[in-house]
């Protein structure tokens, strides 16, 4: 048999036109240690340069006949690309027009010497390479689901889309956790049972807490492996080593844990696939699902996505039949009651913020418990605008909007910051604000005043509270920050539902139906949701729980417009010629058509190819060719050019959540 004396190595470089392996000679001292998966550095074949790198594999030739450059060291032994990451960043670099390093680069920490000698120590000690002990780990499927559904659907490798009872429930004293959390825990324990891994993914830290302790409640503490942005670099890199082992674990983190190393992957499970921060904000800005997909695909493990209101994406593979809706078997009905559809006397009562209905439900609950008022905004005043003229007050600097963090804070402008300590109205002079709109901290304190005695809190992204007792208290709440009442909120009112729907976004419905679902499910049993200045057939679908009807309405309206998730979208930008350049690349069709080119404020040029799933792998290439032709064609900046913005290149991203944005 050949000796593989050739390694083929993923360059560390973002650099689009080095997106593919490069075949190094592995020299006789190097050959031990220079194996699949391990750090590397190589020479550059210009300027005697040196780059860091991972082997991907090893071979016994190439079609190459020359001489090969060698590798110059192997950084360290420990295979931390493991194959599956490699596989899996490769396909979805590939489907997004983007380079793999960049998405191993989300996948592989950088390199902690000290956490790594203390496991290569530990290995060494434990004796690397032998199986793993058996422990028997009971499996869990909630009373409110069949008996063995989640066993069944990992054993079968299933792909569920599963709806979630929408309430609160203890897992240990005075611990309470969404019943969301107790579901991905016990689906969980099958795999683990079945000796395999699982990875779970939730939006933010908020969630990963929920879900930790409702884990805690059923497997032992070294089972499961926290994986997250928030974690210091040492611990980061300590977790993907553990990650490496034979051991099956439950791995839990954020959007990037979809990359984790867990070779006997049993189920991927996301809860909220919907949430904002699913979507990776950097390069080539895959989201969680998409990735969980490909890797279900790859790996043919059970997937999992939990909700209460499901996206469109979701509800789109279930119509296709790639999912099935798992329900429970006793379903719940939260008491929802929209202000829009009841009837007053009192016109300026009913038009009210707050009106008297929400009002009755808030002072009769605070009796008993906490009371939760989702707001839209964070801080004092969202908006301020003249006294005089009522125009909306400006930054100077930038034009941006002026707001209110505090009553007592400076107004600062809310795109960059600064202070309008020395505005005045550039209309009609005047030097006198005006505040509109309420944001979380005006609504506490108008609150406060309404309700004497009663304990206020704030809960939003600059005072972040997990969990509130069961002790009367008004919780005021961003969406999405809402903290765990204990035994449930005695009452609900989502306040501002007319200002969020009036955002401009394509997911606007979408997104208000998963807040307001998500807000809902924190009530204790048959207490009252409040949904105030909202009717139609989106309070409809909450009053009655029909969350999917809505959903699949939604995504009825995108097809007939040719909108996502319906097809699949690229947002191609840069230079004019660089873009016309592109597009005519792209063979244009019934199944394939542009929209634009429009000038977006940076002056860049700015299409949005809109093609069918079909067409997305030729897409996709067709896009990455233009975007390595228009980076290697680029001229250096001619001597003597004083520095200043970047030349312009040819950016593209696909599935953008917010692709018609500005």
């Amino acid at each position: 048999m050949p000796v593989a004396s050739i390694a083929r190595v993923l360059l560390d470089s973002s650099l689009p036109q080095l997106d593919r392996l490069f075949d190094y000679q592995i020299p006789a001292a190097l050959a031990a240690e220079a194996l699949p998966g391990v750090r590397v550095r190589v020479p550059l074949r210009s300027a005697g340069r040196m780059t860091d790198g991972f082997i991907v594999e090893t071979v016994a030739s190439v079609d190459y006949s020359g001489p090969l450059s060698e590798l110059d060291s192997v950084v360290s032994p420990v295979p931390i690309l493991a194959p599956e990451v490699w596989a899996l960043a490769r396909k979805v670099a590939d489907r997004a027009a983007g380079s793999a390093s960049d998405v191993v680069r989300l996948a592989v920490p950088k390199r902690q010497v000290r956490a790594e000698k203390a496991w290569l120590a530990e290995r060494i000690a434990s004796g690397a390479g032998t199986a793993p002990i058996p422990e028997t780990v009971r499996a869990i499927t909630p009373e409110s689901y069949a008996a063995f559904a989640f066993e069944e659907a990992i054993s079968q490798r299933r792909r569920l889309a599963v709806d979630v009872i929408p309430l609160v429930s203890e897992v240990s004293s005075r611990r309470w956790v969404g019943q969301w959390a107790r579901a991905m825990a016990a689906a969980a324990t099958h795999a683990i049972a079945r000796g395999e891994s699982a990875i779970l993914c939730v939006p933010d830290y908020r969630d990963q807490q929920q879900l930790t302790a409702a884990l805690d409640a059923v497997l032992p503490a070294d089972r499961v492996v926290r994986l997250d942005a928030r974690q210091s670099n040492p611990d980061r890199y300590r977790a993907v080593l553990a990650c490496l082992g034979e051991r099956p674990l439950v791995i839990v983190g954020n959007r990037s844990v979809i990359y984790a190393p867990a070779a006997r992957l049993g189920l991927i499970a996301l809860w909220d696939d919907g949430d904002p921060l699913q979507a990776e904000l950097l390069s080539p800005y895959v989201h969680a699902r998409d990735a969980a997909l490909v890797r279900q695909e790859q790996q043919g493990c059970a997937l999992f996505f939990f909700a209460h209101s499901h996206s469109s994406e979701v509800q789109r593979l279930v119509e296709l039949g790639w999912l099935t809706t798992l329900a429970p078997l006793r379903s719940y009905l939260p008491k929802v009651i929209p202000t829009a559809e009841q009837t007053s006397q009192d016109r300026l009562a009913a038009q009210a913020r707050i009106p008297s209905a929400a009002w009755r439900e808030a002072r009769a609950a605070l009796e008993y418990g906490p009371v939760l008022v989702q707001v839209a905004r964070p801080g004092y005043a969202p908006r301020l605008a003249c006294q005089d003229c009522q125009q909306s007050a400006r930054c100077l600097r930038c034009e941006g909007p002026l707001g209110l963090k505090t009553s007592k804070s400076v107004p600062a402008c809310t795109w960059c910051g600064a202070l309008a300590a020395q505005w005045h109205c550039q209309n009609c002079g005047s030097t006198r604000f005006r505040l509109v709109g309420q944001g979380a901290g005006r609504t506490a304190e108008d609150l406060g005043r309404a309700f004497p005695g009663v304990r206020v809190i704030i809960a939003d992204g600059d005072r972040p509270i997990l969990e509130v007792g069961d002790e009367p208290a008004l919780v005021i709440a961003t969406r999405g920050a809402e903290p765990i009442a204990a035994g449930g909120y005695r009452a609900i009112l989502l306040l501002d539902g007319d200002r969020m729907l009036a955002r401009e976004s394509l997911r606007v419905a979408e997104d208000c139906l998963r807040w307001w679902s998500n807000a809902a499910a924190l009530a204790a049993r048959g207490a009252p949701t409040v949904l105030v200045g909202v009717g139609g057939t989106i309070a409809s679908a909450l009053a009655t729980w029909r969350l999917s009807d809505f959903v699949r309405t939604e995504l009825e309206d995108r097809r007939r417009l040719r909108f996502p998730p319906a097809v699949r979208v690229a947002s191609v930008t840069g230079a004019a010629s660089a873009v016309e350049t592109a597009l005519a690349a792209v063979e244009l069709g019934p199944t394939v058509d542009v929209l634009g080119p429009t000038e977006d404020v940076a002056g860049r040029m700015r299409a949005i190819v809109r093609f069918d799933y079909g067409e997305g792998a030729r897409v996709a290439a067709v896009l990455r060719a233009e975007i390595i032709r228009n980076a290697t064609s680029r001229r250096r900046r001619p001597p003597g050019v004083p520095a200043g913005p970047s030349l312009p290149t040819l950016k593209v991203r696909f599935d953008d959540a917010e692709p018609f944005a500005d």
